[in-house]
């Protein structure tokens, strides 16, 4: 099956948002247990899901011009074979971007050796396609991708706590390296990787 259709986001959560600012922590070492699918929708819907008839969004953007994309890097999660999946905002589902757990691959190949992206259940990563915004604001556009770069990820971050996940913020990579292991095409450049799952013994 090539695509997946996501649980619908719940829009009541158990804590408040206060709690979740106060909880938020870089963690760096995760648990091998499985996340479900229903975090994992939850999760994209706070990085990016529509919120609105006009498809405006859980996070702002510059002119609602929307130039990010998730993908997600998935080795432990119930219900859906690992492998990298697109996130489709407007259908709310999951697109088969490329079969196989390449976490160890992304971690040791692009990203220094990073043990939390191999390590973690998943990763989301957070790419654009820069033309969007800049077709409208030339080369200011440039750091208003960046700036909606940041909303969608602690919007991640701050769903993790939630749901009692933890993230942290990955931006040690090699750019070329991460676009060639996720065969992205050329319009789309890697800014974050963000692995998620349960917290491990030490942050």
């Amino acid at each position: 099956m090539n695509e997946i259709k996501l649980p619908s986001p719940q829009l009541k959560g158990n804590i408040s948002i206060e709690e979740a600012l106060l909880k938020r922590r870089s963690v760096r070492d995760y648990k091998t247990d499985a996340i479900t699918l229903e975090q994992l929708s939850q999760l994209l819907w706070a990085g990016q899901g529509i919120t609105a008839a006009d498809f405006f969004r859980t996070a702002p953007s510059a002119g609602a011009s929307y130039p990010l994309e998730l993908f997600v890097i998935a080795g432990n999660v119930k219900e859906l074979d690992a492998g990298v999946y697109h996130y489709n905002v407007k259908e709310h589902l999951l697109s088969l971007h490329m079969k196989g757990d390449i976490r160890e691959k992304l971690g040791t190949a692009a990203a220094f050796n990073q043990k939390c992206i191999s390590e973690a259940p998943i990763c989301i990563s957070v790419c654009a396609v820069y033309e969007r915004t800049m077709k409208t604001y030339g080369k200011r556009g440039e750091r208003y991708v960046h700036i909606d770069t940041g909303h969608c990820a602690e919007n991640i971050a701050l769903q993790a706590v939630a749901l009692g996940l933890a993230t942290v913020m990955v931006g040690a990579f090699e750019d070329k390296k991460v676009s060639e292991i996720l065969n992205l095409g050329d319009e789309l450049k890697p800014l974050y990787i963000i692995p998620v799952g349960k917290q491990g013994q030490s942050l």
